[in-house]
């Protein structure tokens, strides 16, 4: 028994020993491992913003339409880059809806934004387009729906987000004709953003079989809409507006300028279903949207920014996952294989719409569903079953690569 006891002090001075020191050596092993490297992706947000006049209060667009969907987007990068070891930014600039672009744009290139969310007008986005190609930076389109930036106007570096004028009008079409509405009236604004949507619902008319039995335009006289006295000036127009009009199915309104859209249902001179860009409308995104995840979408950005999420935010937050999921595939910051790796066949992204979205090889427009909602609910969603497409059913909204007049370059 007595000589056991030496082991055991000797035993417990040696743990001892150990104990006291294992801090030092785990500091020291510490030090001696490199501290990871994050990759930091850096992602300008530049937009053409002034508030808007619209016919409804309940149309105004926040300040933050888009951003907040962007700023959201970056949160949800930030959760995966955490296991990437990236870190994900968003630098925001906005001008004027009329002013110069390319100094904005310029000043966010220089502080290293190399993937740009654009909100701009087809003119504007073209100003900065090519200055981008030859610095390396890939741009996201989510405001401008012009046909001819993915035609005759397209760049190899710009991506589009936004649905076109005409794939908005084809998910109508193809919607009316479903319901076996084929007869139409079209009534459209004397704006050239009223001209260009009055020509994609011709043009969807002649390709699913539609239609149209008279034309109207309705002129802007300056009446002042946000008085009473232009409101109701507007509004008992209408009735008289739409009183010659042949036998028709529905009203299609093209009033992308908010002149008269808004008071065009309830208030034509035969009853009438309205559809367009007021009462049944084709977009993006609907606030309403709750299928193939969208509720959870819709609370987390509710949770987040305090309102519903809309349309340009959809586009906001589906450019950002974009990179983000481009990045993390690629592994780095590189804009050549992020550019590569978005036109491959490897790339798609999630956005809450029931498939997998993916950018068409011959126009870089992104393919998507096109919801049909009215203020309330979606009615539907495009394309529509039994329109079918050899490729992709999605190919069926839109200009398809044998129409396509792009070039990339």
């Amino acid at each position: 028994m007595t000589s056991a006891v030496p082991g055991t002090l000797a035993a417990f001075l040696c743990f001892f020993s150990l104990t006291v020191n294992a801090p030092g050596a785990i500091a020291q092993e510490a030090a001696a491992k490199p501290e990871k490297k994050v990759t930091e992706i850096k992602i300008g947000y530049l937009r053409a913003y002034a508030p808007q006049l619209t016919l409804s209060m309940l149309d105004l667009p926040p300040s933050d339409e888009g951003v907040a969907g962007a700023t959201v987007a970056i949160g949800d990068n930030n959760t995966t880059g955490k296991f990437t070891d990236q870190k994900f930014s968003l630098d925001v600039t906005e001008i004027k809806p009329e002013a110069d672009a390319v100094q904005a744009f310029e000043d966010l290139i220089a502080k290293g934004d190399h993937y740009v969310v654009a909100d701009l007008s087809a003119k504007q986005l073209l100003s900065i387009a090519d200055i981008a190609r030859d610095k390396g930076v890939l741009i996201f389109n989510i405001g401008a729906t012009d046909d001819s930036l993915r035609e005759e106007d397209c760049r190899i570096n710009v991506f589009h987000i936004a649905p076109t004028r005409s794939m908005l009008a084809d998910a109508l079409a193809q919607y009316l004709m479903v319901k076996k509405w084929p007869n139409w009236v079209l009534l459209y604004g004397s704006h050239e953003q009223d001209h260009l949507y009055a020509d994609a619902l011709r043009r969807a008319a002649t390709r699913f079989g539609g239609q149209i039995v008279a034309e109207k335009e309705f002129k802007d006289t300056g009446t002042a809409r946000r008085t009473d006295t232009g409101a109701t000036q507007i509004q008992q127009q209408i009735s008289v507006f739409t009183q010659d009009l042949p036998e028709h199915d529905i009203v299609l309104v093209a009033d992308e300028s908010q002149v008269f859209g808004t008071y065009v249902p309830y208030r034509t001179w035969t009853p009438r279903l309205v559809a367009g860009t007021a009462g049944l409308v084709a977009s993006s995104w609907h606030p309403a949207s709750e299928q193939w995840g969208g509720i959870q979408m819709q609370s987390r950005f509710l949770k987040t920014t305090g309102r519903r999420m809309l349309s340009k935010d959809m586009s906001a937050w589906t450019a950002v996952r974009a990179v983000g999921e481009a990045t993390t595939r690629t592994k780095g910051d590189d804009a050549k294989k992020i550019n590569d790796y978005i036109r491959s066949g490897d790339f798609s992204v999630a956005a809450f719409k029931g498939q997998k979205l993916t950018f068409r090889k011959w126009n870089l427009q992104l393919r998507q569903p096109i919801l049909l909602g009215d203020t309330k609910s979606v009615v539907s969603t495009s394309p529509q079953e039994g329109y079918l497409h050899q490729f992709s059913e999605l190919d069926t909204l839109g200009i398809d690569q044998p129409e396509t007049k792009c070039v990339l370059k």
